[in-house]
């Protein structure tokens, strides 16, 4: 309570913590994020999408027979049943690619062989098979949406070399796949956000790992989670001369409008993920189109801008989602395809928190204060005025 005797309101949660955990931490202050106690510097260099997962679900790196064995496990959970391949056809065309995916990921329990096993063993499994056929079901996803058909996977790529290739009909560019792996990589967890955060608050009540994911995937569409990487790209697009971004931004700032990629309510300096990526879109430009080139100058001066304005004094820097743009443009990656590949980088995050927190649940259950009327009498309909 405070001194007035009125509860303490922390609107959006801002400074309560919800749970311990080994999964992840992120340093705002430093700018610093760590996978299990490595830091995503050393992960974006050295590592891969298959064995960042390993080392997120086990807690820490394999061995090459084990990274082995799970890259087995990943490859061969990757074909889609009929069933969710028909649901991707009806719905690819007709709605919002992350609805179609979240519709696709529910019916996935379908298949599962003991739905009434909640063993922590079963829904590791469970987990294998999210991840893997997440990657597969976005693909198709797009896939769909440009008029092709469901390709089998291929069993001797990579996670995202197949990706790409079930995504175009064809075997990727092997510096593209390796460019979407370490957007995988990067994506792949950031502890409590919003969706991590709708998973656990939809695990809690001990629904099944299929319902809590599908929660994550639900909350990681809004504009304010994963669609802010497309949501900076349009207003890159919408800049369109890199001469107009000062008059844009000072524009868009003078009518107190969101500069999307900008901000984050636990970075207070310069996201680690942002600078990484950064790195890699400056050194595509010597081959890179025309039109990624213009998306980068566009994107670099309207950071330079928004430092100078609001980086030092108001902690207001670039995140991740701001350079993710201009580098899936250069992957060749369609705009309305950015959250779908972020919510299948992510899901092994969800799984992660989602089994970690099970084993010490406590359903979510928070106040909230009333301010309404009390003590009103009901009015019968023909009196009502």
């Amino acid at each position: 309570m405070t001194e007035t005797g009125l509860p303490q309101i922390s609107q959006g949660l801002d400074g309560i913590y919800i749970a311990e955990s080994s999964i992840c931490k992120v340093d705002g202050i430093a700018g610093r994020l760590y996978y299990r106690g490595y830091s995503i510097d050393q992960l974006a260099k050295n590592s891969t999408y298959e064995e960042v997962c390993y080392l997120i679900l086990y807690g820490k790196l394999p061995t090459a027979i084990e990274l082995a064995e799970f890259n087995k496990k990943l490859v061969d959970a990757r074909p889609l049943p009929p069933m969710i391949i028909d649901v991707i056809n009806e719905f690819a065309n007709k709605q919002d690619p992350m609805d179609t995916l979240r519709s696709a990921v529910s019916s996935l329990s379908a298949y599962d062989t003991d739905m009434n096993d909640s063993s922590e063993a079963a829904n590791l499994d469970r987990s294998i098979n999210l991840i893997s056929k997440l990657g597969s079901i976005v693909a198709t996803i797009g896939r769909y949406m440009n008029g092709g058909k469901y390709i089998e996977p291929n069993p001797s790529m990579t996670h995202t070399e197949n990706f790409l290739y079930m995504l175009n009909g064809k075997a990727p560019d092997k510096k593209d796949a390796e460019l979407l792996d370490l957007m995988f990589v990067l994506h792949a967890e950031h502890s409590s956000n919003a969706s991590t955060f709708s998973t656990l608050v939809a695990g809690s009540t001990l629904a099944d790992l299929y319902s809590a994911v599908t929660s994550g995937i639900a909350a990681l569409k809004g504009p304010l989670h994963g669609g802010a990487d497309e949501a900076a790209l349009k207003m890159m697009r919408a800049i369109g001369n890199p001469d107009n971004t000062e008059k844009y931004i000072n524009d868009a700032l003078a009518g107190k409008r969101k500069i999307m990629g900008f901000g984050h309510r636990v970075y207070k300096t310069y996201d680690p993920r942002a600078t990484i990526i950064k790195e890699d879109l400056l050194a595509l430009q010597e081959n890179q189109s025309e039109d990624v080139k213009t998306l980068t100058k566009i994107a670099l001066r309207a950071e330079t801008m928004m430092i100078e304005k609001l980086g030092k004094s108001h902690g207001i820097w670039p995140n991740i989602d701001f350079f993710a743009g201009p580098i899936y443009v250069s992957i060749g990656i369609q705009m309305e395809m950015f959250t779908p590949i972020f919510a299948a980088s992510r899901i092994v995050g969800w799984c992660s928190h989602m089994m970690e927190y099970w084993k010490n649940n406590r359903i979510f259950r928070p106040l909230e204060y009333y301010v309404g009327p009390s003590g009103l009498d009901y009015v019968p309909i023909k009196e009502r005025k």
